[in-house]
């Protein structure tokens, strides 16, 4: 597979399903065999970017190819992928009804079956930290066991895969959960799926 194309597609439809806006965001994909982290450029315009613009470096933050620096949140990257060898992609997303519960440090209960399928449970809303720092990767990994995605306190969002296409898809499903939790609160109270139910849909 060609990385850097995909990443930098990727990033793009993001972009144009409005998952961030203007040079926000950050999307990553990691070959385990070399060792090699593609991920998207900081504070670059998604409108222009191109496969040549994506960033190759190490979990360390070595710069392996590229002329820009990396997002700024490659730490966060390089935790996730530390603490877990089935996840090899990521996508970090500003999507503003995920955004708006991250604001409230409100995790998502599982209000849709799509939540359980999808994202392993609820929503749970980590810690937020500075961005850039080390803690903002330490806290999406506590609550990210058994979970594939999770809200970024103060931030956004962050979903993770085996392929980037499921981290998107599942990127996709934390905003459409948000959105429709958010307008459920508007009507009044709201009831979650019994937890013996989500156990036995997801063979637990």
């Amino acid at each position: 597979m060609d990385y850097k194309k995909h990443l930098v597609e990727m990033a793009k439809k993001a972009y144009a399903d409005k998952m961030f806006a203007a040079t926000s965001g950050n999307l990553s994909i990691y070959d385990r065999e070399s060792g090699r982290m593609y991920i998207t450029p900081g504070s670059y315009p998604y409108e222009i970017m191109t496969p040549e613009d994506a960033m190759v470096i190490d979990l360390d933050g070595n710069i392996l190819e590229g002329v820009h620096k990396p997002s700024s949140e490659w730490r966060m990257h390089a935790a996730v992928y530390r603490s877990n060898d089935t996840v090899n992609a990521l996508v970090h997303t500003h999507s503003p009804y995920a955004t708006a519960f991250a604001i409230n440090n409100m995790s998502i209960p599982v209000v849709l079956y799509e939540i359980a399928f999808f994202l392993g449970g609820d929503i749970p809303c980590a810690e937020g930290a500075l961005p850039g720092t080390d803690a903002v990767g330490e806290n999406c990994v506590k609550v990210l066991k058994d979970r594939y995605g999770c809200l970024m306190g103060n931030h956004g969002a962050l979903a993770v895969g085996d392929t980037l296409d499921r981290a998107y898809t599942r990127a996709v499903y934390i905003e459409d959960a948000a959105k429709a939790y958010s307008i459920a609160l508007s009507h009044g109270p709201v009831k979650v799926i019994d937890r013996a139910d989500v156990q036995r849909m997801l063979g637990k």
